[in-house]
């Protein structure tokens, strides 16, 4: 199931690009839900039934409403704060030797490690991993990896240091690409509406990114997930 869920969330994530610090939120609320909103469309018909069995009844039998689930829980689960990053030193070419661990030196502790790890976990049914939190944390994480700041520069932690002015509110880079520019689009070109900016963006994938789709899956080595290109 998990095989066919993760491409397609790649997919329409990367469609849809537009924290690196505890206190900072990948895409915010809005953003994370019009991923998921997005890729439950593209899942097939079995992969849409395995994901609806494995929701926490609070969903609704959306996915898209549990897409900040791991944003909510990053106090609970203080060990999941470094999951939704992948920072590099400066030269913008991530290495998972070098780049993929916490501040204590952990190994796979990052965005890509996490999305390699959850997607495990949902193809073994063995994993001692709960599927639910799995499936939750994989939506979630394939967000965060397509914010560029969220792979961003360890001196500026993502954006979070470097203070700029969006319009007249004083904000900082990573917040900038986290929630301002959806705001903003969603107050100036879809009159506030969630559901009309999901549809432009779904145009932009069926139509002027369409060729693109095959790119956006493939990668070296398919016993990953893509994640680390």
């Amino acid at each position: 199931m998990a095989a066919r869920v993760l491409p397609l969330l790649l997919v329409v994530v990367v469609a849809a690009a537009m924290a690196r610090a505890p206190t900072a939120h990948a895409w915010g609320k809005e953003g994370h839900y019009m991923v998921c909103k997005i890729a439950e469309g593209f899942l097939t018909k079995e992969a849409a039934t395995a994901v609806k069995e494995l929701l926490p009844g609070w969903a609704g039998g959306e996915l898209a409403e549990t897409c900040s689930w791991a944003d909510t829980e990053r106090f609970r689960y203080r060990w999941s704060s470094p999951l939704h990053f992948a920072d590099t030193p400066g030269d913008c070419q991530f290495n998972y030797a070098r780049d993929c661990h916490n501040t204590n030196g952990e190994k796979d502790m990052c965005v890509v490690g996490a999305i390699n790890n959850y997607t495990n976990a949902l193809e073994d049914s063995s994993s001692p991993y709960d599927p639910t939190e799995s499936l939750m944390f994989l939506a979630h994480f394939v967000g965060d990896v397509h914010q560029p700041l969220h792979c961003g520069h360890v001196k500026d932690l993502g954006g979070n240091t470097i203070i700029v002015h969006w319009y007249t509110r004083k904000s900082n880079l990573h917040h900038v690409w986290d929630v301002n520019v959806i705001e903003t689009a969603l107050k100036e070109f879809y009159n506030e509406d969630v559901s009309t900016m999901i549809k432009a963006i779904k145009m932009n994938i069926t139509d002027e990114w369409s060729n693109e789709e095959k790119q956006w899956e493939t990668c070296r080595s398919r016993t990953k997930t893509c994640a680390d290109k």
